[in-house]
């Protein structure tokens, strides 16, 4: 049960550090359809599914995952609403932090009813190791994406420093 909310949490955490990066990132946009291939690859590899049962896990946790996308996106937006709004109450703050602890207590729900489906579909084992394949690939997406964005920022601030005619730094000479 810990390892699926530790899953959906860093699936939660992952959607949304990614999302607003890809935007700022030279309009870099994911490819879901793609992060979604890979990440499956990866997953029936390390737990060894079959064709089988690779079949029936896949269409179940995307099932859960685009559920807790949904509960976390709806937070965000609440988030969002209330940052447009420069003076913030305690109110507002109070609600924000309920409704997190809402969002959470949702999703523990969503990984309990999910595991009752997840033990019809896979062995203890197989479950244990994709549910773990799964964090092992999210947690390097982020590092790969982070690194990416890090080389392109620095590549950026190179080229603007190169390209800037007040640039006195002596960097564009010759």
């Amino acid at each position: 049960m810990k390892i699926q909310k530790c899953i959906g949490l860093l699936i939660g955490a992952f959607i949304f550090y990614i999302s607003p990066q890809f935007g700022y990132a030279q309009n870099k946009k994911m490819d879901m359809a793609e992060f979604e291939k890979r990440k499956q690859e990866y997953v029936k590899e390390k737990a060894a599914l079959t064709p089988e049962e690779a079949q029936r896990y896949f269409p179940l946790n995307n099932e859960l995952n685009q559920k807790k996308f949904e509960l976390n996106r709806q937070h965000r937006e609440k988030i969002e609403k209330m940052r447009k709004n420069k003076e913030i109450t305690d109110a507002e703050y109070r609600n924000i932090l309920e409704n997190d602890v809402e969002v959470k207590l949702k999703e523990a729900e969503l990984d309990k009813e999910y595991a009752e489906k997840f033990e019809k579909v896979l062995p203890p084992e197989k479950l244990y190791k994709a549910r773990q394949a799964e964090k092992n690939f999210i947690q390097q997406e982020v590092t790969r994406f982070r690194k990416e964005n890090r080389n392109n920022n620095t590549q950026n601030k190179g080229n603007q420093i190169k390209s800037n005619p007040n640039n006195r730094s002596g960097r564009n000479k010759k």
